[in-house]
């Protein structure tokens, strides 16, 4: 793991970097944390991908101040799909695009918050997009159009989010695009982030919260599917 400085054009912000073993170039991926920022969890994360053959880059979009100074700012710039959080992390995409040990194929990964930032830069020059939970963009029909092929995953006991795992699935499928969408029916939201165990997680997963093991392996693994297909073969 190392940390880098991304060049946004108005300043420069910190990224957490994975890089595969061995020699690339490799395809590669930005990651987009949670409300949480940037836990122990998204940096697994960010090493899982690296496993998996990946450039990863999560940008820490907490930079400038910390989550409870940028918190708000930062979901503003995701509900109007732009502003500073927007511009870093296409930053990001343009630095893993150039960088020498990558092919220039970039996908986009977001968990909860950041995975609303995967589906509403979904057409902004990604080869793939793998929101997980996230909350889908106003006006989803127009937010969505010239869309990247996508592989998103939502739980059925998210308090949160129902039904958006088949309203996102027929607006895919009326556009044409390729997708994996699945709604899985025991899971919660934050189902794929692990944040350890305890009293707290019991209470989470009790309210339809939390990580399960079942359901977050096998939407990794449909990612890496998925994105094996859609970014690993440009």
């Amino acid at each position: 793991m190392t940390v880098i400085e991304v060049d946004t054009g108005t300043d420069r912000i910190e990224a957490t970097l994975e890089v595969p073993a061995g020699e690339g170039p490799w395809p590669a991926v930005v990651i987009v944390h949670d409300v949480f920022g940037m836990t122990d969890d998204i940096r697994s994360i960010a090493r899982r991908f690296a496993d998996q053959g990946y450039v990863a880059l999560v940008p820490d979009l907490y930079a400038r101040g910390g989550r409870a100074k940028c918190v708000t700012g930062v979901f503003r710039s995701l509900l109007a799909r732009s502003g500073r959080a927007v511009d870093d992390l296409l930053a990001c995409r343009d630095t893993l695009t150039v960088r020498a040990d990558t092919t220039g194929a970039v996908g986009i990964v977001g968990f909860c918050m950041g995975g609303g930032f995967a589906l509403a830069l979904a057409p902004k020059g990604f080869e793939a997009s793998a929101p997980f939970y996230g909350i889908l963009p106003r006006h989803i029909e127009s937010a969505l159009e010239g869309t990247c092929p996508m592989v998103a995953s939502f739980g059925k006991r998210d308090p949160m989010l129902p039904g958006a795992g088949p309203k996102l699935e027929k607006v895919l499928q009326d556009k044409g695009v390729a997708h994996d969408v699945v709604t899985y029916p025991g899971a919660g939201h934050s189902f794929a982030n692990d944040f350890g165990s305890g009293p707290g997680a019991l209470v989470m997963r009790v309210t339809g919260f939390g990580y399960q093991h079942e359901q977050a392996e096998d939407a990794f693994a449909r990612v890496f599917t998925f994105f094996g297909e859609h970014v690993r073969s440009r």
